[in-house]
């Protein structure tokens, strides 16, 4: 469980697991990278961690964040040297903190360059996946660890909010969503929902719809409102295409796997591949997407029609395994379907199936049946939100209230 504090006068809010991963990695010549999608708190996170680092007598910080504009003339890796250049100090260590890194032109040169120097230690952020698997990637080769920030956990959201575990505070979570900013915002659903969709605008008009130079924007506001009514759905570019054309919008399927990219680049969503259980393999086409903050996809798909709360419990079931440290795929059976087939290095593996409510005989079937025909020892769970369900065993089949697996895991 992480461990967080509240610093009620500051309205600062420490996330200290994610301080604890910076820390672990300093002096190791490694260059730290804070990745996700915008507004999940990384510059907060950044923030805290160069005014811990600033105390040291030996510590010589340079700061800049690319959203405040008294650095918007830093345009270019030139210009960010020129700027760190002046505030170098030999007789220290200097470090170089860089915030939203991927809105400098070139800036794997710079981060390239100071990398090589002595004592000097580089942690950035950045919210564009792409930033990892192009220059970057190949002038520092394996030189940098990711720390991946997600929006609040359940935990975080009731050390945030300052609220009981109760079935008011998980209904809230699951309503509402994680992003930091509702602290300021308040849990008032109309102000939550006017905050989260100005944060959704703002990561599609800046990371998807700038950065790529995209034409046709209604389009890709629909393909997102498909994607949040589809959530846990399996899903193709060529199943779009027909969806689209039925409500008379021709597109082709090359644009669309092309902005299904731009999106999960900018970690609005995240692609999730299938697994062939029985073959051990997985599939190449026909995906499932799950967005990163449960809030702006029930922003954007609705949470009171009918079937709306699986598709958002199967949303927070995802975040959370992510969050557990899991890499995880879709499980394909020869007739049906795991949920989630979750692996972590050295061979850990489980199998998940996320419900709403496991009331009667066919869903009984359903979420336990496909689990009971895998025929192999690794551990199976039923996550739902089944009244007076804690933690119970069905031949072999844990099943899991859904708070207990938000706060202590499986």
């Amino acid at each position: 469980m992480q461990c967080l504090w509240i610093i009620k006068d500051m309205k600062e809010i420490v996330r200290q697991s994610y301080l604890d991963k910076i820390e672990k990695y300093l002096g190791k010549d490694t260059i730290i990278i804070l990745t996700g999608q915008r507004r999940v708190g990384k510059s907060s996170i950044l923030r805290l961690f160069k005014n811990k680092v600033e105390v040291s007598d030996n510590a010589n910080i340079i700061y800049i964040n690319k959203e405040k504009k008294e650095f918007d003339d830093i345009k270019t890796y030139k210009e960010l040297n020129a700027y760190i250049d002046e505030r170098l100090d030999a007789e220290k260590t200097n470090y170089i903190f860089v915030d939203e890194i991927q809105d400098v032109a070139e800036f794997e040169r710079s981060v390239r360059s100071y990398y090589e120097e002595p004592n000097i230690e580089i942690v950035i952020t950045g919210s564009n996946s792409k930033m990892l698997s192009g220059d970057l990637s190949t002038l520092i080769g394996g030189r940098y660890k990711e720390i991946y920030v997600q929006a609040l956990s359940y935990t975080e959201f009731m050390q945030f909010h300052q609220l009981p575990d109760t079935d008011d505070t998980l209904s809230k979570y699951i309503q509402l969503g994680g992003l930091p900013g509702l602290l300021k915002m308040g849990l008032d659903e109309r102000d939550a929902r006017e905050y989260q969709t100005d944060v959704y605008h703002t990561v599609l008009l800046k990371n998807v719809i700038m950065r790529n130079q995209i034409r046709n924007v209604p389009f890709l506001e629909n393909l997102v409102r498909f994607l949040a009514d589809n959530t846990g759905k399996i899903v193709s570019a060529n199943s779009i295409v027909k969806y689209m054309k039925s409500q008379g919008e021709k597109v082709t399927s090359t644009v669309i796997i092309n902005y299904l990219k731009f999106l999960c680049d900018a970690y609005i969503v995240h692609k999730v591949n299938r697994y062939d259980i029985h073959g051990k393999r997985l599939f190449e086409s026909n995906d499932k997407f799950y967005f990163e903050d449960n809030g702006i996809r029930n922003a954007l798909g609705g949470e009171s029609r009918e079937g709306e709360i699986e598709k958002v419990i199967e949303n927070i079931v995802y975040n959370h395994l992510v969050r557990l440290g899991y890499e995880v795929t879709v499980g394909q059976l020869q007739a049906g379907e795991i949920d989630f087939v979750c692996n972590k290095p050295g061979g850990c593996r489980v199998y998940v199936q996320a419900s709403y409510i496991v009331a009667d005989a066919t869903t009984r079937e359903r979420e336990f049946g496909n689990l009971h025909s895998i025929k192999d020892n690794y551990p199976k769970y039923v996550i739902s939100m089944t009244p007076l369900v804690n933690k119970t065993d069905d031949n072999g089949v844990t099943h899991l209230h859904l708070r207990k697996f938000l706060t202590e895991g499986l």
